[in-house]
């Protein structure tokens, strides 16, 4: 398994709108272009120098193919909707990660 990872920096001025867009838009449309498994929302605790507040969001997928797909057909696609939007008060990068072993209770 493979986690396809988002983190973003978001000004404050823009939060509200950003958060909305994310959770009504973009994530599910990122799960179903993308064929995604499931994703994970989570605030980063740490504060910025810079400022503003900060969001992972993790998408996991079964197979590096399907990654690589997405990589090719739609990433970049995706990513620039964001900054046309949301402009210089949001940055993100991208991480990818492979799952080696799962833990559990």
């Amino acid at each position: 398994m493979y986690i396809y990872n988002i983190t973003t920096n978001i000004d404050e001025s823009i939060h509200d709108s950003w958060f909305e867009w994310m959770q009504e838009h973009q994530i599910p449309r990122i799960i179903k272009i993308g064929n995604f498994n499931k994703a994970l929302m989570t605030q980063v605790l740490i504060k910025e120098e810079m400022g503003g507040i900060t969001y992972s969001i993790q998408f996991t997928v079964k197979t590096k193919e399907i990654l690589e797909k997405y990589f090719i057909e739609e990433e970049q696609k995706l990513l620039n909707e964001g900054q046309k939007l949301f402009g210089d008060k949001m940055g993100a990068f991208t991480t990818v990660m492979k799952v080696v072993k799962e833990f559990n209770k």
